[in-house]
């Protein structure tokens, strides 16, 4: 029961955290806006390749060390090590804690090893770095959605929707939700 109520106060800070996100302005590179700007076109045939290199400039730390414990990380958690992953990705986030892809990737960890918790609070900190992260925000959406928060996993795939409106399974699960949650109080 205690682990039950640490997870969700976790939950409502994050989600309290979250509705004041829309405020945050990162700074961007040029080649990020650019990027951005395309991704919200409203045809945009070659969205996945777009969203592929904003996920290359995202995995960029600056440091090849930094960057080595994210491939490790990544490495350990395609492999299914989850425990390794999160290992290295500490070390990470300890040692680059202004990289918020290093935040984003141990949040994916602590999702796949079912510690929703750690996860959230990691994609918190993902989000006051980089709130244009719309894989983070999608996460967060997932996440919501195990706990039956239908109302507020919707806003968090809104909102990654706003940021990248052409992958499907953001918009399907959108369309899911809004079936989950018509009907009730929002």
């Amino acid at each position: 029961m205690r682990m039950l109520l640490a997870i969700h106060n976790t939950l409502l800070a994050a989600i309290l955290a979250f509705g004041l996100l829309g405020s945050a302005v990162q700074a961007q590179t040029p080649e990020l806006d650019a990027l951005f700007e395309q991704l919200q076109a409203d045809d945009v045939p070659n969205w996945e390749t777009l969203e592929r290199e904003i996920w290359r400039l995202w995995s960029q730390s600056g440091s090849a060390a930094m960057d080595f414990l994210l491939e490790r990380g990544r490495d350990a958690m395609a492999a299914g090590d989850f425990t390794a992953a999160i290992e290295h990705l500490t070390a990470l986030t300890d040692h680059a804690p202004e990289f918020a892809e290093g935040w984003n990737t141990r949040a994916t960890a602590y999702y796949l090893a079912d510690l929703y918790g750690p996860s959230i609070v990691d994609i918190q900190r993902t989000l006051e770095l980089n709130p244009n992260h719309f894989g983070a925000l999608s996460g967060l959406g997932q996440i919501l959605k195990a706990l039956s928060e239908n109302d507020a996993s919707l806003s968090a795939f809104r909102q990654a929707a706003a940021i990248h409106p052409h992958r499907p399974d953001i918009q399907q699960a959108i369309e899911q939700l809004e079936r989950l949650t018509e009907g009730q109080s929002l």
